[in-house]
C-alpha cells in the first residue's frame, strides 16, 4: 500500500484534514489502460478540511492535485475526489 500511504501522508500535512479516507479502487479497473496489476493506481479520496472553506468545489480539486502532483505523474492513474469542508460533512 505504498501509493495510498504517500497520499494520506501528503494530503495529511498539506491539509490537516478533520477526516480523510482512501479507497484503492484499482481491482474495478483491471485490464483497462493505466491499470497495474500489482493494483494501486485507482483511487477515491473522501477528505474533510478547514482549507477548504470559501473555496469551490473545482478550487477544492485543484488544491488536492496540487498535492500529489507528483503520484498524478507517477503513480496515480485515476483519481476521484469528496472533497468538503467541515459541517458539509
Amino acid at each position: 500500500m505504498r501509493v495510498a500511504q504517500s497520499i494520506e501522508r501528503k494530503l495529511t500535512e498539506a491539509l490537516k484534514p478533520d477526516k480523510l479516507e482512501i479507497t484503492d479502487e484499482s481491482a474495478r479497473h483491471e485490464g483497462h489502460a493505466g491499470a497495474r496489476p500489482e493494483g494501486e493506481s485507482h483511487f477515491h479520496v473522501m477528505i474533510v478540511s478547514a482549507e477548504f472553506d470559501g473555496k469551490s468545489r473545482l478550487e477544492r480539486q485543484r488544491l488536492v492535485y496540487r498535492v500529489l502532483a507528483d503520484d498524478m505523474k507517477s503513480d496515480i492513474h485515476a483519481l476521484a475526489l469528496t472533497c468538503q469542508a467541515p459541517g458539509e460533512a
